[in-house]
């Protein structure tokens, strides 16, 4: 684990966090560094904090204790305006009903900037543009949101995110909803992302794509880090054992860390 001392000063530290929800602890004690130009992925079992940790990053959650940092300045400390141009966060669960037009949407990520939507800057309509395209909608513009597929609605949503061009992008289970192609088409924009010097962090439960497109992964477990670094490190047969409780094989093919799940283990 990358320890608080070797912080990038472009990126989060969370130091000594406790998170709890309606009185169950869910994240406990996590010293945690997240630097930029990196694309970072958060597994774990269901309920092991991953959404949580998330939406604390985002500012949207409160530590019970312990505190989170982005560049030096602690996230609670930053107002809702200034947060919202610097964290870009896509939930796990958003909705899209409006009849708007997909262009309309996706320039509400221009907000933050002091940008109006219906007139946007050629700076604006250049970032609208960008992220239609990055996540393979480019075509769609003038189509209504409303008559969109479950997956691309979720494409406009990441959109969105990506229009505002912030300096972090969080995004929980950004994937889950598409088909393989977009799946790849996605991770692969926010791989680029992440190179261009984005801090990318997305909780993903695939982890096939995640040993594919992370920097790094962040193994969570009842609240904790089980284990991080490289796919290749984190993504062993005995933390798939310990963390999962699966047992799998774990081999190289085509140059990837490749997950194989053969059976549940026995509860004892």
């Amino acid at each position: 684990m990358t320890h608080l001392n070797n912080l990038n000063p472009n990126g989060f530290s969370c130091e000594t966090l406790t998170l709890r929800l309606e009185q169950r602890t869910v994240i406990e004690n996590l010293d945690l560094v997240l630097p930029g130009h990196r694309f970072t992925v958060l597994i774990g079992p269901n309920g092991a904090g991953k959404t949580t940790l998330l939406r604390a990053l985002a500012g949207l959650t409160r530590p019970d204790a312990g505190r989170i940092r982005l560049n030096g300045t602690d996230v609670r400390a930053m107002g809702p305006k200034v947060r919202a141009g610097q964290i870009a966060y896509l939930p796990q669960h958003g909705s899209l009903s409006w009849p708007l037009p997909v262009t309309d949407i996706v320039a509400l990520g221009r907000l933050p900037h002091g940008e109006r939507p219906e007139a946007l800057p050629p700076k604006g309509e250049e970032a609208v543009r960008k992220a239609l395209a990055a996540v393979g909608l480019a075509g769609f513009e003038e189509r209504p949101a409303s008559t969109l597929s479950g997956g691309e609605r979720a494409r406009v949503l990441l959109a969105r995110a990506l229009a505002t061009e912030a300096g972090v992008l969080l995004a929980d289970e950004p994937v889950a909803a598409l088909d393989p192609k977009h799946q790849i088409v996605v991770l692969n924009a926010l791989r680029v992302l992440a190179c261009s010097g984005t801090l990318v962090v997305a909780v993903m439960h695939d982890l096939n794509l995640a040993a594919r497109f992370a920097d790094e992964i962040i193994f969570l477990e009842s609240g904790r880090v089980l284990a991080s670094g490289a796919p290749g490190d984190v993504l062993t047969p005995q933390r798939l054992a310990a963390g999962f409780g699966i047992e799998a094989a774990v081999e190289m093919i085509d140059g990837f860390v490749t997950v194989v799940p053969r059976l549940p283990l026995p509860e004892t």
